[in-house]
């Protein structure tokens, strides 16, 4: 038999015994960042430097005494440090990996100490365009330099040499982020023993190259921007990020994703002829994107981050051979691409596992078939899971 209990006793209970919130077992639960602050100025690739800065990040897991169980990821265009877990008891949203990182996952917070962190140039919490410039006391805005995935890489390093991790036990990350773990073996061969890159790319496709330019242009061109210092106006260019977002996101998700999730359904039945509604699905759901993208993403770094994707292309240094490119790499390389993903195909995977090949690399590659598009490696699905897992597992540590 069930007992009624009053509403309000019940409000009474639970402020005289206040429960913790109970997070799911194979979560790695409450995480609280960190910051690093690096005095040594940063060369960077475009010819300037940063004299100092600052690199937020978090790490789930425990170092181990030899300290060779350390994985590091890094994050995708509009990623941060913030990867897996919570913030608070009452944050109802975990980390943007949360499907992969964690106990029992396929980074496996058991046998892993897994640091994530967000990139120079980005906007929640490293050094980047809405952070105040040392040299004089303003926001940098406009004025931040330009970053590509070397200079991140370099970075990194420098965080690993802070957090004594000699060597990763792998670099891992999806999109941009399996970007920069190719670069990773490139840079530092001594550094890694295993390079994971999921859903990448060897260099950006001039179709890739044309949308990021569409997005940027649809900043630019906001009359909010005010040439990049839009913060010192007390100002966001909105309008411009929304478009770059609404943009950005048709081409992370397959034509048969949209088809599937949204279809041609209307909110209403009845037509209104009006341009400017919002009658289809599809539509609402992408203004609903655009806007709340708007409120917690910087448009300075969004045209750092678009360009860093753009100039990634590690073979033009070796007349574009990319066998040559991965020459001295001495990890061992696992990729994975989707059927369904058209912005980094699985050929561009295939044309890196290839060159691979021929540089007489050790490599293995899985091609899931998923219906998710781009985004696939965000989702959890069996297969996927299955096979991420079924890699990481073998890493001896």
């Amino acid at each position: 038999m069930h007992r009624f209990v009053p509403a309000t006793l019940l409000l009474f209970l639970h402020l005289e015994h206040p429960v913790s919130r109970v997070f799911p077992e194979d979560s790695v639960g409450l995480v609280q960042p960190e910051l690093a602050h690096f005095k040594e100025p940063l060369a960077l690739a475009c010819g300037r430097q940063l004299d100092e800065y600052e690199l937020v990040y978090e790490t789930y897991g425990t170092l181990n005494d030899s300290r060779s169980n350390a994985i590091l990821i890094c994050h995708a265009l509009s990623g941060h440090h913030h990867a897996a877990g919570y913030h608070s008891e009452s944050d109802r949203k975990p980390g943007w990996w949360e499907a992969c990182i964690g106990p029992g996952k396929p980074i496996d917070t058991n046998r892993f100490f897994v640091v994530s962190l967000n990139n120079l140039g980005g906007c929640n919490g490293s050094t980047g365009p809405a952070s105040l410039n040392p040299a004089t006391g303003r926001l940098y805005g406009a004025d931040f330099p330009m970053v590509t995935v070397q200079d991140w890489v370099h970075s990194q390093a420098r965080l690993a040499d802070r957090l004594g991790i000699e060597q990763w036990a792998a670099v891992v990350g999806g999109s941009l982020g399996g970007m920069q773990a190719m670069q990773w073996s490139i840079e530092y061969p001594e550094r890694l023993r295993h390079c994971v890159a999921i859903a990448a790319a060897p260099r950006l496709s001039a179709q890739n190259i044309a949308f990021n330019e569409v997005a940027r242009q649809a900043i630019i061109s906001d009359p909010d921007f005010h040439d990049g210092h839009f913060l010192a106006h007390n100002n966001i260019p909105k309008r411009g990020l929304k478009l770059a977002r609404m943009v950005g996101h048709i081409t992370y998700l397959s034509d048969d994703a949209m088809g599937q999730k949204f279809g041609r359904e209307r909110k209403s039945e009845q037509l209104n002829f009006d341009l400017s509604s919002v009658e289809f699905q599809v539509e609402s759901y992408l203004r609903y994107q655009g806007e709340e993208f708007s409120t917690r993403f910087d448009a300075n770094t969004y045209l750092l981050m678009t360009k860093a994707l753009d100039y990634f292309d590690p073979a033009a240094a070796h007349g574009g051979d990319l066998a040559k490119t991965f020459a001295a790499a001495s990890a061992s390389f696992y990729l994975i691409s989707f059927t369904t993903d058209w912005r980094f195909s699985p050929e561009r995977s295939q044309e890196v596992v290839n060159a691979l090949i021929a540089a007489d690399k050790q490599v293995s590659y899985v091609d899931i078939d998923a219906p998710h598009g781009h985004d696939a490696f965000l989702i959890p699905h069996p297969r996927y899971l299955q096979a991420f897992s079924s890699y990481m597992n073998r890493i001896e540590i």
